[in-house]
């Protein structure tokens, strides 16, 4: 059932139609005495996001996964089509319930990234992913969701719940870091850099947006860069990776996470914590 919330609260600042997102992305590991140059390049060349403040903003994610970790498996292994269920929030302060976050579907097909996004109440992202039902202590009834939930989002909720179920979903880990972003400008509109700092993680204490001593998942010397684009990265950019002697890495945050706690999330065993 879902509980603690009244329809008016649930529909308070939902977006009316999920975003869809198909891109390429293409990740480096930057040593952080580098980033300077690096930041002076792109401030020529593009704007910075309007919504990153100086010195970047928070970002901070929780997967889901099984609990023998298939989609940590599918990953490692390559799976030309693969998929993960994560809740995402940006900024700073601890969550409540009612609390909006984007709630994703990311997946992989062959080299493009695909992302459905909804943005819903946090008490209902975490029941939605979760099913087991321990996180919120009760289970996702997914009908009386459909009910308050506008027409449009119906499709991707149940593929959610059907995802949850078939997986055997549950919160795994989270990933944390500071993001300074830009944009591209005019007819490269479509091109965005990121540059993630200090990316953390843990295996435990799901309650988003608490300050905690997570474990390093990524040297934190080192920042993780990534250019994202529709169709095809910009000449100028391919040729700045080039002269800043930037290497194509494959990694992804929610693995290197999996794999400081050796493969062996405490998340993974026994019931699930009950956030709320």
């Amino acid at each position: 059932m879902l509980i603690g919330m009244s329809n008016q609260t649930l529909l308070s600042g939902v977006k009316t139609a999920p975003h869809r997102f198909n891109r390429y992305e293409i990740k480096y590991l930057v040593a952080e005495s580098d980033i300077p140059a690096l930041r002076e390049q792109l401030k020529s060349r593009m704007y910075t996001d309007p919504l990153s403040p100086s010195g970047g903003y928070r970002v901070e994610s929780l997967y889901f996964d099984s609990p023998d970790l298939r989609c940590y498996q599918e990953k490692i292994e390559g799976l030309k089509f693969r998929r993960k269920y994560r809740i995402r929030t940006y900024g700073d302060g601890v969550l409540t319930p009612e609390s909006m976050v984007a709630v994703e579907i990311k997946q992989r097909v062959n080299k493009v990234t695909q992302k459905r996004r909804l943005d819903l109440p946090f008490f209902h992202a975490l029941a939605l992913g979760d099913s087991t039902g321990g996180a919120v202590g009760a289970e996702v009834d997914v009908d009386k969701l459909l009910e308050i939930s506008p027409e449009n989002q119906h499709a991707l909720i149940r593929e959610m719940a059907s995802f949850a179920k078939n997986y055997r979903l549950r919160p795994i880990a989270t990933t944390t870091y500071r993001r300074e972003a830009y944009v591209g400008v005019d007819t490269e509109s479509g091109a965005r850099v990121t540059i993630d700092h200090g990316v953390a993680g843990r295996d435990r204490d799901f309650l988003l947006g608490q300050e905690l001593d997570d474990r390093p998942t990524v040297d934190q010397q080192l920042a993780v860069v990534e250019i994202k684009c529709d169709e095809r990265v910009p000449f100028w950019l391919t040729d700045m990776t080039a002269q800043l002697q930037m290497s194509v890495i494959r990694m992804s945050k929610y693995c290197e996470t999996i794999e400081a706690f050796d493969r062996r999330p405490a998340s993974a065993a026994g019931l699930v914590e009950q956030i709320f």
